[in-house]
């Protein structure tokens, strides 16, 4: 226990760049969707390969390891004595829902590339611009849960 306090500040600026990628991500990954939907057949036809790339290397080398250590540093923090965290109180329960909606979501853009790269891509430049906002409401969910502790 005396190693996680001593390390709370690195574990908690780790955590914080971790989840600024993460987000960055989720935020940019729904975009390309709309560009690959809205170009793609109609004003770039031959950019599919592209698109494709561009998704997946975001996907595998940002948005993944940023999740993942988000989720590594997160848990770390809460385990930590004196974070604050206490299982007891709603707020956590609060922010641990949105976390597992926002990995939820990351895990719906992954099987959004998957249709992509099958050909089965069924949603419109507007549906994934709604959906690009989830994250944003997920995010302040977590935010004020944590602030304000309701």
């Amino acid at each position: 226990m005396e190693l996680l306090i001593g390390l709370y500040p690195w574990a908690k600026a780790i955590h914080i760049i971790s989840v600024i990628s993460w987000m960055a991500g989720l935020f940019y990954l729904p975009r390309l969707f709309v560009y690959h939907v809205e170009r793609v057949s109609v004003e770039i036809p031959d950019a599919e390969p592209l698109f494709q790339t561009m998704e997946h290397k975001l996907f595998l080398f940002i948005m993944r390891p940023a999740m993942i250590s988000s989720w590594i540093f997160g848990i770390l923090l809460a385990l930590t004595p004196q974070s604050g965290v206490y299982f007891s109180e709603a707020w956590v329960w609060v922010k641990i829902l949105g976390i597992l909606a926002m990995t939820w979501f990351h895990l719906w853009l992954r099987w959004r590339m998957e249709d992509f790269a099958a050909g089965g891509n069924r949603l419109t430049g507007r549906q994934f611009r709604l959906m690009n906002e989830v994250p944003t409401v997920l995010m302040l969910l977590i935010v004020f849960s944590v602030i304000f502790k309701f």
